[in-house]
């Protein structure tokens, strides 16, 4: 078991408790870049085309100025690299942050990206059916924006900060955060799938959601497969009037919600889906 964890700074090892980011980094001081959350199982990133497709595409948006050999090829030795010193290559969480640098709001000092690789090792769970479900309520505090930027995984994360906290302090093991509509975006660390009147919702990116590699994975299987899907509007009622509600995201795939307030769930969708489109994926 290895006692010391490492972390990739800009091509660089070091451990994982040097100190690194200095007072005037602009992702400290404003959230200035963001972050992208992968799994690898036995040294392969898995879906890493379309995190990869992601982060290039972040990029862009947020005015970053790319060099050449920011490649995916580049970025991929960097994680495989770590994991192995890590001893995390069989099963891992991996963390890859993008930001801009050092400088005040009108004053960077550059636009190229910095970044940094960490992971953690998973258990087998991650790779499994919540048969429990999960227990879970709507976050009302907060109001993410429907704007250019909503569906990034920006480092500038408070919403979802102060909901992840107020899930804690109930005991609850996620929470739901509307958008400015008062309709629902997606959860503190996943996106929200519902099933209602025989159909598939998810909300659109309009609606102020990450735009997930899981939730673009399952839109995907779904049109291949010829199951009815929607990314479409769902309002607070749609969540309480569902047959079944479901979150994904990069490392657990899919996982049940069993309550949401009061109302109680179904699983029988939710584990069918988990079977034909996760355990395939998993077990790559």
């Amino acid at each position: 078991m290895n006692d010391v964890s490492f972390l990739n700074y800009n091509g660089k090892i070091h451990r994982s408790n040097d100190l690194l980011i200095q007072a005037d980094n602009r992702s400290f001081r404003y959230g200035d870049g963001f972050f992208e959350t992968m799994k690898m199982i036995n040294g392969k990133i898995i879906l890493s085309e379309f995190h990869f497709e992601r982060l290039f595409a972040s990029l862009e948006i947020l005015k970053f100025q790319r060099p050449n050999y920011f490649t995916k090829e580049y970025l991929e030795e960097s994680i495989v690299a770590l994991t192995k010193k890590n001893i995390h290559d069989k099963l891992a969480r991996i963390r890859l942050t993008i930001f801009r640098g050092n400088g005040g709001l009108y004053d960077a000092q550059n636009n190229t990206p910095n970044y940094i690789v960490q992971s953690w090792s998973l258990n087998n769970e991650s790779n499994s059916f919540n048969e429990n479900g999960l227990v879970i309520d709507i976050f009302k505090e907060a109001k993410k924006a429907c704007d250019n930027f909503s569906h990034i995984k920006s480092n500038n994360y408070l919403a979802y900060a102060m909901a992840a906290l107020w899930a804690k302090q109930n005991r609850l093991n996620d929470a739901l955060l509307l958008n400015s509509g008062e309709r629902i975006a997606d959860a503190t660390i996943a996106n929200i799938f519902i099933i209602k009147d025989g159909i598939i919702k998810t909300p659109a990116l309009t609606e102020g959601c990450i735009s997930g590699v899981m939730r673009k994975y399952l839109l995907q299987c779904f049109r291949e497969k010829n199951i009815v899907a929607e990314e479409s509007q769902i309002t607070v009622d749609d969540i309480f009037n569902a047959k079944e509600v479901f979150l994904t995201n990069a490392i657990f795939g899919i996982k049940w919600v069993k309550q949401a307030g009061e109302k109680m769930y179904e699983n029988s969708t939710a584990s069918m889906l988990h079977k034909k489109f996760i355990i395939p994926l998993f077990s790559k």
